[in-house]
């Protein structure tokens, strides 16, 4: 026993203080690289990368539960249901006031050297005009085929030169329709190609209607023609939005309205016609038809979107919002209009909590500041805390795309009417003492879905920081490695600075960390013969 102890002592006493410092100083150096990342995975991927293999790995390897009891048959068929749901709940949408590529998306990354648009993105829109401007049957016509093999291009230039490879052949519709969305470099230019597509595109349209009861192959033709014809129109639409013909704007978004109704137009409900017409007469402040067009579409069985929801906010805050004063409706209580205006913008940031922003430093009126208000402080943009970026041309319901998207357009009608971000801003915050557990219960609306945060990374740039709503806690695992990092790198700087006392303390510290095997070690020398505790040491 006695020669144990000796060596353990004069190994600890060979032990330099260069030693400690190496020990200490490595120890920290790979706490450090851990931590930095763990950082790097949790902000990319919204989790810890330590607890995610733990939970994936090694939680199997130690026995997780087991599959065959009931319980666990329940949970997985529960897991599913919900996995079901999330996807049900974050099926990307086409942004119906997106951009033209070249006169726009393209102008600004020439400008800034950024691209707007993520490669998601762009394959999402490649599939969307594979489903609207092509169909089985155009081998019929030899400009539609070669079209049919330009939208599946990945090579922008190479679309370009099929588009006009195909306009040598006729006056192709689709072909214009490519050439004004990604050649033209205006909106005055985009527009005239979309006039001559126009032209086109009627022409086809007449043609194909006299003909789609003769088979399934010319209903499919037309069925296609249709398509395309909706679409131009409703660019030529945005088009004169955008160079400031806005009632012929509002004209020509009316009758595609009207033909969002007929069973002839399947796709147009995709389009969402009705938010472009929305955003057309907030900007001619007819605000009668507004309301109009809002009680026709903002109808418990339609979809709802962050247009329809903070577009009816806009309106019953403009009743009350120039006189409204939070210090006197403190002290009187809010009017009937009032409370009618507070309502709408709850059920509006509900809906989507990305598009409103709240200061850092404040707080309830009136009341205490809880953990769950702390995690609600997200970076969002209708009162311009966050810079805004060009929308995407998909955005996801209730996520930050579609909160850049509506912010983007819609900031302007919210500037214009007197008082309105004023009241948001006072009172914006009073929905989440709704929704204390908004992913597990909503209050108007279903749970917030889970999946939003991963689905924006997709959608949006790189450059762009994407709002998380609820704010995720830091993983524990980041916090531990951050503490053990920062406590190895003091010892390494004490040890380095006081070598002599420093080893002192490590030596005291590690006759203390081995004192209970002692103990065990003297309890059995006691208890053993001595002849069979001398061969034990032996061997």
């Amino acid at each position: 026993m006695f020669g144990t102890e000796s060596s353990l002592s004069m190994f600890l006493n060979t032990l330099t203080p260069k030693f400690y410092v190496a020990l200490t100083g490595t120890s920290s150096l790979i706490s450090g690289l851990i931590l930095i990342f763990e950082w790097w995975y949790f902000r990319k991927y919204g989790t810890s990368f330590i607890e995610q293999v733990s939970v994936s790995h090694l939680r199997p390897l130690l026995g997780g539960v087991d599959s065959s009891s009931p319980s666990s048959s329940s949970a997985s068929n529960g897991d599913a249901d919900s996995s079901r749901q999330s996807v049900s709940e974050c099926k990307v949408w086409r942004n119906p006031l997106n951009l033209f590529r070249g006169a726009e998306y393209n102008r600004y990354t020439w400008v800034t050297g950024r691209e707007p648009l993520t490669y998601y993105d762009m394959n999402l829109s490649a599939q969307d005009h594979q489903t609207f401007f092509t169909c089985d049957s155009d081998h019929l016509r030899p400009a539609d085929a070669i079209m049919q093999k330009a939208w599946r291009e990945r090579n922008p230039q190479a679309r370009i030169s099929a588009a006009h490879e195909a306009l040598e052949l006729e006056d192709c519709a689709t072909a214009y329709i490519l050439l004004a969305e990604e050649e033209a470099t205006t909106i005055m230019e985009a527009e005239r190609l979309f006039k001559q597509a126009l032209k086109a595109g009627e022409g086809c349209y007449r043609r194909s209607q006299q003909l789609q009861h003769h088979g399934t192959q010319y209903e499919a033709q037309h069925r296609r023609d249709t398509n395309v014809l909706v679409y131009i129109k409703r660019r030529l639409a945005m088009c004169s939005r955008k160079l400031g013909r806005t009632r012929e704007a509002v004209k020509m978004m009316r009758d595609l309205c009207v033909f969002q109704l007929m069973k002839e137009f399947p796709l147009l409900s995709m389009f969402n016609i009705h938010e472009n017409l929305l955003e057309s007469l907030l900007e001619l402040q007819n605000y009668a038809d507004v309301q109009a067009v809002l009680a026709k579409y903002d109808d418990i069985s339609l979809p709802k979107s962050a247009t329809i929801c903070y577009t009816a906010a806009l309106l019953k805050a403009r009743a009350v919002s120039d006189k409204f004063s939070p210090e006197a409706a403190s002290r009187r209580g809010l009017s009937t209009a009032e409370m009618n205006a507070v309502e709408a913008i709850h059920r509006a940031v509900e809906f989507n909590p990305h598009v409103p922003k709240v200061s850092p430093t404040h707080g309830h009126a009136g009341g205490h500041v809880t953990d769950s208000d702390v995690s609600l402080r997200l970076p969002q943009y209708l009162l311009e805390m966050k810079s805004l970026i060009l929308p995407p041309e998909h955005i996801l319901k209730r996520g930050d795309s579609e909160a850049i998207a509506y912010a983007f357009f819609h900031l302007q009608h919210w500037k214009r009417v007197e008082g309105a971000l004023n009241l948001l801003h006072c009172t914006w915050e009073g929905t989440f003492r709704m929704i204390p557990y908004p992913l597990e219960k909503g209050h108007l609306f279903y749970p917030y879905p889970i999946c939003t945060e991963t689905a924006d990374r997709e959608l949006l740039p790189m450059f762009h920081e994407v709002s998380v709503y609820p704010k995720k806690e830091l993983p524990f695992f980041i916090l531990f490695t951050a503490g053990l990092c920062s406590f190895t790198a003091m010892l390494a700087l004490l040890t380095h600075q006081f070598p002599e006392l420093m080893g002192v303390f490590a030596k005291a510290f590690l006759s203390t960390l081995f004192a209970p095997l002692n103990f065990i070690m003297e309890k059995v020398e006691s208890i053993l013969p001595s002849s069979l505790w001398h061969q034990l040491t032996r061997i």
